[in-house]
């Protein structure tokens, strides 16, 4: 946990941002694998660490703004519980290193709930994404799980908090980063023909285990990287292939890393394969290089967008004047995603909270139906203190391209016979992470190789 004046800070600056009412805050609970002693991989939800750090499963928490006072609810071990488990550290001395002098029975919160509601009090609440937790808020709203309303004002106030990450979030976050670096650097080493994905997954998340972390998200290991969020990891790795990672370890604290980088399982990228790579290179230099306060995160992407674009036309696989391919999507045949997103204590920061209040504002709202643009998570202007993913790609998808083809769509900007030439090319990734500072940005953690001599020379020394 941070120091007790840390959350104590938090909860007041956000009390001050909310009119009235009580804040409910949910923790997380154990949630059973095959039954019910058989748990999930606790993780706590990260508003509730964020302004109570305690993790703990099945406790709430309540601000009350008008009385001026915050309490913890949860239950105490039984004795049953210390025959099992131990002696634990209890709730009230968690608590205490909160800076939360009072706690009650977890039963106590639907009485205290309901007293607030009978005094015709507004009661605060973020938007569950545990099932189990939209059936614990309705029964304590005492109404259907399809009736909840989460409170806009109370989401609005935390988003314009957590966004902007305080020195000692920084340090949590680069040693995320740092560790997700010796992650990657191993995969690197450890990728080659015969090995197995699965192998290369197994190992480094048993680096992350041995730092102290977790996985901030299931890593992507593949040689399909052509599939965005690849999850399959039964490949045999051979002579030839291209090899994405896109893996990130998560500290005990619940700060994420998130990196992806993409090389050969050859010692050396194929002339197609350095080219392919080369123009999504340029087009994340392009794009980091842009990174600084006031920029809206949606025109980065474009002009990401048309350095693809650019480079695609040099290949032939493209043509046409490449502002007007972006302006018509025609860059969305081969990327098909964001350029980036927030990231914090969530590796898409606070996306629980909804994309339009974390990503968007209201005068500037989310695309939420254009291809391409309805997956960017992000599009606001940047603010110092933002943390951002940049993370330009180039996916060939067969089925995809298909679909293009029969409708002729964009032909004035794709040549599809060359397209087709590229079928089974798979995809290419290079994702870092980056803080906004007052002059511009600066990459988080010690930096990871990326160019093509310097990706070739590692696998080159360290791969027999």
């Amino acid at each position: 946990m941070f120091s007790v004046p840390t959350y104590q800070n938090r909860r007041t600056l956000l009390q001050n941002q909310v009119s009235n009412g009580i804040l409910v805050f949910l923790g997380n609970i154990e949630n059973p694998v095959n039954f019910e002693h058989n748990p999930y991989y606790f993780r706590q939800d990260s508003t509730f660490l964020y302004y109570f750090g305690i993790q703990e499963p099945r406790i709430a928490a309540v601000i009350d703004i008008d009385e001026n006072k915050t309490i913890i609810f949860g239950d105490e071990l039984s004795i049953d519980d210390i025959v099992w488990m131990g002696r634990q550290e209890t709730l009230k001395e968690k608590s205490l290193k909160s800076g939360v002098q009072e706690t009650l029975p977890y039963a106590q919160l639907s009485e205290y709930i309901l007293k607030a509601q009978n005094s015709g009090r507004k009661i605060h609440y973020l938007p569950p994404y545990q099932s189990s937790n939209k059936i614990i808020l309705a029964d304590l709203l005492g109404i259907k799980t399809g009736e909840l309303k989460p409170s806009a004002e109370m989401i609005k106030a935390i988003v314009k908090q957590r966004a902007v990450k305080e020195a000692r979030e920084i340090v949590q976050l680069e040693q995320a980063v740092n560790v997700s670096n010796e992650m990657h650097l191993l995969a690197m080493r450890m990728a080659m023909p015969g090995i197995k994905e699965y192998e290369i997954a197994n190992a480094i998340q048993y680096l992350a285990a041995n730092k102290e972390c977790q996985m901030s998200y299931p890593p992507i290991v593949t040689i399909n990287g052509g599939i965005l969020h690849n999850h399959y990891r039964l490949n045999t790795l051979k002579e030839g292939d291209l090899f994405l990672n896109d893996s990130g370890a998560e500290t005990s604290m619940g700060y994420a890393g998130d990196l992806t980088r993409t090389f050969p399982v050859s010692k050396t990228f194929t002339t197609k394969q350095k080219e392919i790579y080369e123009v999504v290179l340029n087009a994340f230099n392009k794009a980091q290089q842009l990174l600084k306060p006031g920029v809206l995160f949606k025109d980065i992407h474009l002009k990401a967008s048309q350095h693809l674009v650019e480079g695609l036309v040099d290949l032939g696989l493209m043509k046409g004047n490449p502002e007007e391919a972006v302006k018509n999507h025609a860059h969305t045949l081969f990327f098909q995603c964001g350029l980036g997103h927030m990231m914090g204590l969530d590796v898409h920061d606070m996306e629980d909270l909804g994309e339009q209040y974390v990503g968007y504002t209201e005068e500037e709202p989310k695309d939420t139906w254009t291809f391409g643009l309805k997956s960017l998570r992000l599009g606001r202007a940047l603010e110092p203190g933002f943390v951002v993913t940049v993370e330009p790609g180039i996916y060939i998808i067969p089925e995809l391209i298909d679909i293009w083809q029969a409708e002729n769509k964009n032909s004035d900007f794709i040549n599809y016979d060359k397209v087709n030439e590229y079928r089974d090319f798979g995809g290419v990734r290079i994702e870092d992470d980056f803080l906004i500072t007052d002059e511009g940005h600066r990459l988080l953690g010690n930096g990871l190789i990326k160019t093509v001599e310097d990706i070739e020379n590692y696998r080159a020394e360290h791969c027999v």
